[in-house]
């Protein structure tokens, strides 16, 4: 009897259960199921894509060391600071090539300048010393000449000034007509010879010097021919003494006028060299003096360039590892560096995906760090033309660029790349899921009132993301289920 009290209290909520469950079985296996989702074909111009992960990294990065060894003389850059390219971020001791660099430098520099004022008048006093001296040097030449001839050789002939006459010396008659003939043309040598002193200046002393050579060279052939009559000659009216003597003149005025000729010729050239060395120094250094210097200077920059650590480019150091007093060599890397400016990303592009993949294409990129919802534009700057094999499978390394700088992005971030490669124009383009495909290949289920079609259907090899395209098989109006 306390049984039915209780059932009394606990009839509503007890009948209400049975109410919910009376009415959900009727939907469930009196109505059957529901109606199927659905989709109307249409046309439309869909954009096709390639759907990549990448990293992001840095346009450029870089592994510094020296090229040289040495020990450390300081270091001028900690971790995260931002340097312009050319900075420089280490050395090592180099005193010796900094000291090298400069003395390079002050030689080219010397050489553009040009020969100074100072320096042109040395040389200019240099060319009238020359002069000067040669212009005594053919005075006395010609005053050696004249007494070697009139003094030491006219011993030989009579009235040498007039009709010059070899004396009776039995020397072979060709030679002692050579002889009178040599001294007749030395009279008018002689004379012109003086006569040119008088206007002689060390403006004119060129063509002068020449004209003495000449005449010296002359007067020396008409000793040597006097030595040798008087060597094949002998005379009755002349002691052996007597030509002894003259020997011994002749061979005086031989050396005398061997003498002046060699200081002739020795002056005239210290006055070539000292005008040459004027003309260089007035017209300045060439092509070649400027080439050579400026090869030295480069030589030397690079023997000190390989006692630093330069940055290569603008951006941030991101190690620095080098430390003032430690030995190094060409061996370590001490420094590393990331490149400012906007970020890249690098992807894998498989195979199947490539094909529509170019530089230039645009690109939507979202970055895990900061979820779907927020993207960043990018393009596409390269793609490799060989393949790298990931997992077995060949793929392509593909390189973009964000399009504008963000300082949200970070080198090493995972990014998610959406590459937009093309346009298909009036296109049927379905989910993936409303395509079925089993052994006779794709099909879609079309829904025809309350019935439902299986039809095979040929799908594009164009990429839309979570789409196909349909190329054959269904019409624009016709409704199709969302799963076949």
């Amino acid at each position: 009897m306390r049984i039915l009290p209780f059932l009394v209290r606990r009839r509503v909520p007890i009948l209400l259960a049975l109410a919910l469950l009376l009415v959900g079985g009727y939907l469930l296996f009196g109505l059957g199921t529901p109606k199927q989702a659905s989709l109307v074909v249409t046309r439309a111009d869909v954009a096709t894509e390639v759907s990549v992960a990448g990293s992001v990294i840095a346009e450029a990065d870089a592994e510094l060391g020296f090229a040289a060894s040495g020990r450390i003389r300081g270091t001028y850059a900690v971790v995260g600071s931002r340097v312009a390219a050319g900075t420089v971020l280490a050395e090592i001791e180099n005193g010796d090539e900094v000291a090298t660099v400069a003395k390079q430098r002050a030689n080219l520099d010397a050489l553009y300048a040009g020969t100074r004022s100072e320096e042109l008048a040395i040389d200019e006093a240099d060319v009238a010393s020359a002069r000067a001296s040669l212009v005594q040097t053919i005075k006395s030449a010609y005053v050696t000449a004249d007494d070697a001839v009139r003094n030491r050789a006219d011993v030989i002939f009579t009235t040498p000034a007039s009709i010059p006459r070899i004396i009776s010396l039995s020397a072979p008659a060709a030679l002692e007509a050579a002889l009178e003939r040599e001294r007749d043309v030395l009279n008018e040598t002689l004379f012109n010879w003086q006569r040119s002193l008088a206007s002689l200046s060390p403006i004119s002393v060129e063509a002068a010097a020449e004209t003495a050579e000449t005449n010296i060279t002359y007067i020396e052939v008409f000793l040597d021919h006097v030595a040798t009559a008087l060597s094949k000659g002998s005379s009755d009216q002349l002691s052996p003494a007597t030509l002894a003597s003259y020997e011994a003149s002749v061979a005086t005025g031989r050396t005398n006028v061997a003498n002046a000729a060699a200081d002739l010729a020795n002056d005239h050239a210290a006055l070539d060299r000292a005008e040459k060395s004027l003309t260089l120094a007035e017209a300045g250094p060439t092509t070649e003096d400027i080439a050579a210097a400026t090869a030295d200077l480069r030589s030397a920059q690079a023997a000190l360039g390989a006692t630093r650590v330069v940055a290569p480019f603008g951006g941030t150091v991101t190690r620095m590892d080098a430390k003032t007093g430690e030995i190094v060599s060409p061996a370590d890397t001490h420094i590393a560096m990331q490149s400012d400016g906007i970020y890249q990303i690098e992807v894998y592009i498989p195979e199947v995906s490539i094909a529509g993949v170019a530089a230039g294409e645009a690109a939507t990129t979202t970055l895990d760090a900061y979820g779907p919802q927020t993207a960043f534009g990018a393009r596409v700057v390269r793609v490799d033309p060989a393949e790298t094999m990931k997992n077995g499978v060949p793929t392509y390394k593909t390189t973009l660029v964000f399009t504008t700088e963000d300082p949200r992005i970070r080198s090493g971030m995972t990014a998610n790349v959406v590459i937009t490669t093309g346009v298909l124009t009036n296109a049927i383009v379905v989910p993936a899921g409303a395509v079925g495909r089993d052994s006779t290949g794709a099909y879609v289920t079309v829904l025809v009132g309350d019935k439902r079609e299986r039809r095979t259907v040929e799908t594009g090899s164009s990429q839309v993301l979570g789409r196909l395209e349909i190329v054959m098989g269904l019409i624009e109006g016709e409704m199709i289920a969302l799963a076949p």
